[in-house]
């Protein structure tokens, strides 16, 4: 006679196969720091890129990722890239990344890791408080063409892009 699994077994096997499934596909954000956040950029140049900062807490951010999402489908055979760069805690990972994977964001996930938010802050941009969303556009040279920060409409950033094609 066969035996036959519990349905608590089944269960467990599920989420095993599940949890085996997100880490082959990379189900870890790459943590950035200042040097990292350089690297990324240069690391893109001939295409034009946007870096979104955000965060799952972030209501502007979890409703304009989606359209950001289109905006690099639509414009992506052009050169276009986008970026995304998590602010949460490192605690939040599950939840960033879940969010991710639901707005079907395409490329790898990054975590901002900096040892002094202040310095980090500056680098990317003298003006930014750190506040969220934060946008930032680069050009195909890697140098950055703008900034967005907070809520910004998706025809104006749009707008910008096409600037630089």
């Amino acid at each position: 006679m066969k035996a036959t699994p519990s349905i608590a077994a089944l269960a467990i096997l599920a989420a095993q196969i599940s949890f085996a499934q997100d880490s082959k596909a990379g189900a870890k954000l790459t943590p950035v720091d200042d040097a990292g956040y350089s690297k990324l950029v240069a690391a893109h140049k001939g295409k034009i890129v946007l870096v979104d900062f955000w965060a799952t807490w972030c209501e502007p951010c979890r409703a304009e990722m989606p359209q950001l999402v289109k905006l690099e489908q639509k414009l992506r055979a052009r050169g276009f890239e986008l970026l995304t760069i998590s602010a949460d805690e490192p605690e939040q990972e599950a939840a960033a990344l879940k969010l991710l994977k639901t707005n079907g964001v395409a490329g790898p996930g990054y975590l901002k890791k900096a040892a002094d938010d202040d310095k980090f802050t500056a680098a990317i941009d003298a003006k930014w408080s750190g506040a969220l969303p934060a946008l930032f556009l680069y050009d195909r040279s890697g140098k950055k063409a703008r900034s967005f920060i907070g809520e910004t409409s998706i025809k104006d950033l749009e707008t910008a892009i096409d600037k630089l094609f």
